[in-house]
């Protein structure tokens, strides 16, 4: 026994492995990560549902801009933001009873409205070009007397001009077919389904002032998908780097070690 020698070999990392300080801090950063990843997930889906409203469209009054049976998101405005050229949402009982209708607004408080000129919509004294409308359509199917709108007031029409129950087909009313600024309740900024995307900006509009500007949809919708990358590349960091980890030292281990 007093002749017998005792090898010893030291534990290669001084005990219990803890891994390189690399793969610590990727630990934090994957976690950092999904952590960011669910607030701007559930962020965009709680913002939006605070901005926007959904609806579906029940009749083909604005085709092509939107289609029977479409399922379209407006963002929650004031009447007073309304724009010439907006697609809004609004309820008025005189045209329809606790139902909520959507129609593009042609002419504001002040306005001289009138059609049609050279197959266009005339306002203020401009034609008004409107690429929206069907294809091959003209303006002038909906014949409108010259009608100044009142303060406070929108005037109305379907991008579908023929058959459309709007502000033409209203024009005996005491109000000569107008709604009040304060009926709508939202203006609509995309077609969710079919997935259509954003409305076009009605560039005709321009030459009789501002346009709406869109609202916040494309922010909330890059929000989501960052909040979902973010989390399913944070959450595959782990097995990612486990896998190339056992890959490694399986290449450097000693093959009597194996």
């Amino acid at each position: 026994m007093g002749g017998e020698s005792t090898t010893r070999t030291a534990p290669r990392s001084g005990g219990a492995s803890k891994g390189p300080a690399g793969g610590r801090i990727g630990q934090r950063l994957s976690g950092l990560a999904v952590a960011l990843g669910i607030v701007l997930f559930i962020g965009g889906f709680a913002w939006g549902a605070v901005v926007y409203r959904p609806y579906t469209v029940p009749t083909s009054s604005m085709t092509p801009t939107i289609d029977a049976g479409d399922r379209v998101l407006a963002q929650r405005i004031d009447g007073s933001e309304v724009r010439r050229g907006d697609v809004v949402v609004f309820r008025d009982k005189t045209w329809v009873t606790n139902a909520a209708v959507v129609k593009r607004v042609v002419a504001v408080g002040g306005d001289t409205v009138s059609c049609c000129t050279n197959g266009k919509l005339t306002v203020n004294g401009k034609q008004i070009d409107e690429p929206y409308l069907p294809k091959g359509s003209l303006a002038e199917i909906t014949n409108i007397p010259t009608v100044k709108v009142p303060e406070g007031r929108l005037f109305l029409l379907g991008d579908e001009r023929q058959g459309s129950l709007d502000s033409s087909a209203h024009l005996t009313d005491a109000a000569s077919g107008t709604v009040s600024r304060n009926a709508v309740s939202a203006r609509v900024d995309a077609v969710v389904w079919p997935m259509n995307g954003m409305l076009k900006r009605p560039s005709g509009w321009e030459t009789l002032g501002s346009l709406s500007q869109p609202g916040p949809l494309r922010l909330m919708v890059g929000a989501v998908i960052a909040g979902a990358v973010l989390v399913l590349g944070g959450a595959a960091y782990g097995p990612i780097a486990g896998l190339v980890g056992r890959r490694g030292r399986s290449r450097t281990e000693p093959a009597g070690a194996r």
